[in-house]
């Protein structure tokens, strides 16, 4: 019994030792030191944030097309005497010009024919008249007061004058049918097509020959609802003294060459297509083959031409990298001296592939747009902004901001900024 007392007391002993072993070690064990650094967190590329003018520019396509062309037909019968040697395709056209003739003899026997009429029509009505002065002078003589207007031969005088009245509008008919036997150019152009020739015989209305006009040009540009809103035209634009339509750059290979032309929007079509929701907006280029034309290229139907077309402007407005856009309207932006993410909303007035024009009272000009990927993002998490400089080194911007900091703890070169520069490769030093 003595014996398992006293290695009960041992065994007590030994646990107080060590429990006074234990304690002694954590009273005297020094304090974990803390780190002054904040962890560095995911490495970032940004670029600064611009103030620019925002500069529409649509660009579209279509073909060139005349303002005005026209079937050459006659509009009398008769058998073809002449064709004008200018009258081929691609033959060149003045107004005025007769391109074709037909056979004159027949209608200048009926211009003959219709004079011959007027003159009896003539000796009759003066027949006539006469006749009524004597009927006139009978009755006065007579002293009849109350005589018929066929005793004073009034309808025989205005038969008469009828009859001199339909004589001229045949002898009026006659020399319109042979004016009509010599077909005019309307206006100065070029002939896109000919099918005549002398000794044909041609009927009213039948094609002869196309021709357009060289003075105006037009291209239908189909653009979307955005699109026109950008070019800041209504729905029914049409261009008059006072509002200038846009202008419009049209380019298109001539020859090998890239040409160029200047035009402008003159107006909209009536309607928006049903079937592919676009409207056509009307460009005109005037005198394409002369002073229109591109070093003597002229700008000619029938060119499927690409077309840039002015568009509003809009001032001061704040520019970034479109990657710096998320979410649709949110803009990532690095704080350099926090080494932290921040996420702004902006009022996104246009995207594209140059960039992304914005406003926002949260973004000054050349804050850090963060371009870069980031998973999981979230505001104030922590991140290392880098931003690659024109020479092609890259700056951090944290150890930036930490050595400004560090230097002004010392009171050295107040309010000099320290650079932290690292090369393209080695990273930040």
């Amino acid at each position: 019994m003595s014996r398992f007392i006293s290695i009960l007391f041992t065994i007590i002993a030994l646990v107080g030792m060590g429990a006074a072993a234990f304690m002694t070690i954590q009273i005297l064990k020094p304090e974990p030191e803390q780190a002054d650094e904040k962890f560095a967190g995911l490495s970032v590329f940004a670029e600064r944030v611009g103030l620019e003018d925002l500069d529409f520019t649509v660009k579209a396509q279509g073909e060139v097309r005349p303002q005005r062309e026209l079937v050459v037909a006659p509009q009398i019968a008769g058998r073809i005497a002449y064709v004008s040697p200018d009258f081929i395709d691609g033959g060149f056209i003045r107004r005025g010009q007769v391109l074709v003739r037909l056979e004159t003899a027949d209608y200048q026997l009926a211009v003959v024919r219709a004079q011959s009429g007027v003159a009896s029509a003539e000796q009759r009505l003066a027949r006539e008249v006469a006749e009524a002065e004597i009927a006139r002078q009978d009755l006065e003589n007579l002293g009849i007061t109350d005589s018929s207007p066929l005793a004073r031969r009034e309808p025989q005088l205005a038969e008469a004058e009828a009859a001199l009245e339909s004589a001229k509008a045949q002898l009026a008919d006659a020399e319109l049918a042979l004016n009509r036997t010599a077909v005019i150019a309307p206006f100065d152009g070029r002939v896109r097509e000919e099918n005549v020739d002398v000794g044909q015989f041609a009927s009213p209305g039948q094609s002869l020959g196309r021709v357009f006009a060289t003075d105006v040009v037009e291209v239908a540009l189909p653009i979307t609802d955005e699109q026109l809103g950008q070019l800041g035209l209504p729905l029914a634009f049409a261009e008059t003294a006072s509002q200038a339509g846009p202008r419009v750059v049209f380019s298109a290979p001539v020859a090998g060459v890239d040409r160029q032309w200047t035009g402008r929007v003159t107006r909209t079509s009536a309607a928006v297509n049903s079937q592919t929701r676009l409207i056509n907006v009307i460009a005109e280029l005037n005198d394409p083959y002369g002073a229109g034309s591109d070093q003597g290229a002229p700008m000619a139907p029938g060119l499927f031409v690409a077309a840039e077309i002015d568009g509003t402007k809009i001032e001061d407005l704040l520019v970034a990298p479109r990657s710096a856009i998320r979410g649709g309207n949110n803009i990532f932006i690095g704080e350099p001296a926090a080494g932290e993410l921040r996420i702004f909303p902006v009022d996104l007035v246009y995207s594209s592939n140059e960039g992304a024009w914005f406003r926002s009272e949260n973004v000054d000009v050349g804050s850090l747009a963060i371009v870069s990927p980031i998973r999981g993002s979230n505001d104030g998490m922590s991140i290392t902004i880098l931003e690659r400089l024109a020479d092609g080194t890259i700056k951090n911007h944290n150890d930036a901001a930490q050595a400004l900091a560090a230097d002004d703890e010392r009171g050295g070169g107040a309010g000099i900024a320290t650079e932290v520069i690292a090369s393209t490769g080695d990273g930040a030093q």
